[in-house]
């Protein structure tokens, strides 16, 4: 496993952030840096109470999987170990203002 930092690459007034909403950064383990996508996705539907098992609309809509709002970095000084579970490690989630009002923090 690897530490991946996902940071939001897009200028605010970007239109693509009109589709989904900017979560600021996020810190995740993953297999890959496109698992890191998913993982943060995860996440984020988590945070607003979806089951993200379950490929919804709103998972696939996630800010996290487009190239174009989030870059993925591969992050080797940082306090969490590689070794471990698939997880987001540190993160601040909000959901959608249209969505039930959530936040997760990690």
């Amino acid at each position: 496993m690897g530490i991946y930092r996902l940071v939001p690459i897009a200028r605010p007034d970007d239109s693509n952030w009109d589709r989904t909403t900017d979560q600021g950064e996020v810190l995740v383990r993953a297999r890959s840096s496109g698992d890191a996508r998913v993982v943060a996705s995860e996440g984020e539907a988590r945070a607003a109470g979806k089951d993200p098992a379950v490929e919804t609309t709103q998972l696939l809509a996630s800010a996290f999987r487009d190239s174009h709002l989030y870059a993925v970095r591969f992050v080797t000084d940082t306090q969490y170990p590689a070794e471990g579970p698939r997880e987001v490690l540190k993160a601040s989630f909000h959901a959608v203002p249209t969505g039930p009002q959530a936040q997760e923090d990690y």
